[in-house]
């Protein structure tokens, strides 16, 4: 009996002996396996978005008198590549660059610097995942329209300023360009075309519109809303604007400014009616040149006796009238000979589209037909 167990046990201690010396060659981790670990650990490190901030001046750039200077302060005086080197944490959201365009108020520019800019904003996006846009919020919803129709990139622009100068307690200048360059790298604007971040909300450029003179809440996006909000490291998209449900083919608009040069933008003006309000406006803008008007009428786009006569004048001399509301919101059908309901355009957003198409075309049809596709801001469901 003993000697059963002996030999038992000799035989458990052999196959045990035999088993260890298997196992490493049927468990151990082959070659190839060691370098698919080493790729899996390099593939952990992604690269960071590059995103370039092409700054323009603005509040955001401004030298404030004092730190409590809120309303005495000189825009477009600090330099971008500064204000971004101030920022603190950006190597963890994207890999940030700078271009300064220029240093000067939104309104200063012209509608040739707008073309220039719009061309440096599709050159930046050749290289870049996504681009930042900084300027002055006095026409910083036109600068973001005229971008969004006639940027060629699909990729994510996104245009932001602030309401107080960088160099005041409290500025939101920080804190903007900060979220401004993390919705861009992002991606998820992506087909959105350019949107406008202010105050932790971004909006599309089409609907967006300054409301107050000073609030940080400034803009908001009349009887549509914000697209979404940016909480922390949070960045939330609740509705997307009619662009972004087109596909690659209709996605892009007709307006490819490589195929017209700066001195081929129309001249395009806007008259504001009011009650009795004269001819003035429209016989002199018709004089000076202007290709194309846009009225700011009352309620649903209603303007004076006078104007209407004016107009009638205008039509007949060739130039092309949008319809529009002063309100501030609201839609607007009007139409007839010469004339094109501007929708929910504002009169600032109207006049950038009128503008660009009739730097494109001078067929009334075909504007229309611009104004009815490109310009709209419907949802259609897929058929």
């Amino acid at each position: 009996m003993k000697n059963w167990k002996a030999k038992g046990l000799k035989w458990t201690l052999a196959a045990s002996m035999a088993v260890t010396a298997i196992l490493p060659l049927t468990y151990s981790t082959p070659p190839t396996y060691a370098a698919e670990a080493v790729v899996s650990k390099v593939e952990v490190v992604k690269r960071l978005p590059m995103v370039q901030v092409i700054a323009t001046g603005g509040t955001i750039a401004g030298q404030s008198v004092d730190e409590t200077s809120f309303t005495k302060y000189r825009s477009g005086t600090l330099l971008i590549e500064d204000m971004v080197a101030a920022l603190p944490n950006k190597d963890q959201i994207a890999e940030v660059s700078s271009y300064q365009f220029g240093n000067s108020g939104s309104s200063a520019y012209s509608m040739e610097q707008l073309y220039d800019l719009s061309k440096t904003v599709d050159e930046a996006l050749k290289t870049q995942d996504g681009v930042v846009v900084t300027t002055g919020t006095d026409t910083m919803e036109e600068i973001a329209y005229f971008l969004d129709l006639t940027v060629r990139s699909p990729k994510p622009v996104v245009i932001t300023g602030s309401m107080r100068p960088w160099t005041v307690i409290g500025s939101d200048a920080q804190a903007n360009l900060y979220n401004a360059i993390k919705l861009a790298a992002s991606g998820k604007t992506k087909y959105f075309g350019t949107v406008l971040m202010l105050n932790d909300e971004f909006h599309a450029a089409r609907e967006v519109t300054k409301t107050n003179s000073y609030r940080t809440d400034t803009f908001v996006s009349p009887g549509v809303g914000s697209l979404g909000h940016i909480d922390g490291d949070q960045i939330r998209v609740y509705r997307a604007p009619f662009r972004a449900l087109k596909n690659g083919g209709q996605w892009a608009t007709p307006f490819d400014l490589n195929k017209i040069g700066k001195e081929d933008l129309a001249k395009v003006e806007i008259a504001y009616s009011y009650q009795d309000a004269g001819a003035g406006a429209i016989s002199g803008f018709a004089k000076a040149g202007a290709d194309g008007i846009v009225t700011a009428g009352t309620g649903a786009g209603g303007i004076s006796r006078a104007m209407s006569e004016e107009r009638k004048q205008a039509i007949e001399e060739g130039v092309i009238f949008v319809s529009t509301t002063r309100t501030g919101s609201g839609s607007n059908y009007s139409s007839g000979e010469g004339i094109i309901g501007g929708d929910n355009l504002n009169p600032a957003h109207a006049r950038i589209m009128l503008l660009l198409s009739l730097s494109f075309s001078e067929n009334f049809d075909t504007i229309k037909g611009w104004f009815e596709t490109y310009g709209y801001g419907q949802v259609e469901a897929r058929k």
